[in-house]
């Protein structure tokens, strides 16, 4: 019966163990997916905003290449210069590589046949020029596309944040800017005196643009300068900014406006901003990209020490589970010595002594009241009692 006891209170023991080591595994793995799962997400994200920058890199050319179009056909050159054809080269295999990704193949194919297309435009300055708007104006939304199916616009980090609205919003912008302000002044000084006001006030929309455009630049570089883990990125941009405020300065003074535009002074601050502006695109990208490598390391680094606790609080449970198991042999081994034990003790104490009376009832063997009972021997008492008298 002991033994039974035994073995369940073994069994009993062995379904505690099995029951806590899965209360500890369960929730070990579902913390580990759960991290594992988000590190993940985060890994893609990150690699997701790399592509987004690799493609920024190869898109900024285009901008400064289109300004510069503009200015020549307006002055009667409609054949695509050199830089257009570089830059939608270079555009044209990022998005080969990195379109499908970021989701950007069909809006890039119009732009590159709208760009194709200016060389048929013709007529008067105004419809060259709103061409070319449009042009621009396409070029600044695959700007939009690409820094938002990059998920650029909603990184986490305050630096990188105030980079990619710089080097994917603002920048093309005041590039863009800029070259309208000088375009529009150089027709408002080619005008007749019919179409100047009209003309005059698009000149001074422009010039209060670029001025914004350069403002909220300048801002936003210095709050990322003032919020970020790079070490290099202040000392980097400071001198390229430097140059951006001067050519800013430079353009307003060119295009004088209520009087005379300067056209060769507007032609030096463009070429002064356009300069600083690739710059300062270059920085910006170049610190974007090694920010993003970095925390790429850091899940990488995060996901090997997931991994390396896994394998620790796997190794611990075995540990304990295959200690269980010995402990509960050792338990039932001891409860059958201590069982063998006791048989043994039984068996040494002999088998019970027979009945003196046999199988019959020992009261009918016992004396009557008075009759002096015979055990054995040839002659009772009484007899002997005679022969001594």
């Amino acid at each position: 019966m002991s033994v039974s006891v035994n073995s369940r209170r073994t069994r009993l023991r062995s379904a505690i163990a099995v029951v806590l080591t899965v209360l500890v595994v369960l929730p070990t793995a579902v913390l580990f997916l759960r991290v594992l799962d988000d590190n993940s997400e985060h890994r893609s994200n990150t690699e997701l905003e790399r592509v987004g920058v690799e493609y920024l890199g190869a898109l900024s050319p285009l901008v400064s290449a289109l300004a510069e179009y503009q200015a020549a056909h307006l002055q009667g050159v409609a054949a695509e210069p050199a830089s257009v054809t570089a830059a939608v080269a270079r555009v044209q295999d990022a998005d080969g590589r990195l379109g499908e990704e970021l989701g950007t193949t069909t809006r890039w194919t119009g732009l590159r046949e709208k760009i194709a297309g200016l060389t048929k435009v013709t007529g008067t300055a105004e419809q060259i020029y709103e061409a070319h708007v449009e042009v621009s104006d396409l070029t600044l939304e695959l700007f939009g596309a690409v820094r938002e199916n990059s998920t650029l616009n909603r990184d986490e980090e305050n630096d990188i944040w105030y980079l990619q609205e710089a080097v994917s919003v603002l920048m093309p912008e005041a590039v863009t800017r800029v070259s309208r302000m000088g375009d529009r002044a150089n027709m408002t000084a080619g005008a007749k005196a019919r179409q100047r006001p009209a003309l005059q006030t698009q000149f001074g929309y422009e010039l209060l643009a670029v001025q914004d455009a350069g403002d909220d630049l300048t801002d936003t570089l210095q709050d990322a300068a003032n919020d970020t883990t790079s070490s290099s990125l202040s000392g980097n941009l400071v001198t390229n900014l430097d140059a951006f405020r001067r050519g800013i300065e430079a353009a307003n003074r060119g295009a004088n406006f209520g009087g005379a535009p300067n056209v060769s002074a507007l032609v030096t601050a463009q070429s002064t901003l356009q300069t600083a502006l690739r710059a300062l695109s270059g920085v910006v990208l170049t610190e974007m990209d090694g920010l993003l490598k970095e925390r790429i390391d850091d899940l990488n680094y995060r996901r090997a020490e997931a991994w390396a606790l896994l394998a620790v609080a796997i190794a611990l449970i075995l540990v304990a589970t295959y200690w269980t198991r010995v402990r509960s042999v050792q338990v039932r081994d001891s409860f059958g010595d201590i069982d063998s034990a006791r048989e043994v003790s039984v068996k040494i104490d002999g088998p019970a002594q027979p009945n003196p009376y046999g199988n019959s009832n020992p009261y009918d063997q016992m004396p009557a009241y008075g009759e002096i009972p015979n055990y054995g021997g040839s002659a009772t008492r009484q007899e002997r009692s005679g022969a001594l008298r």
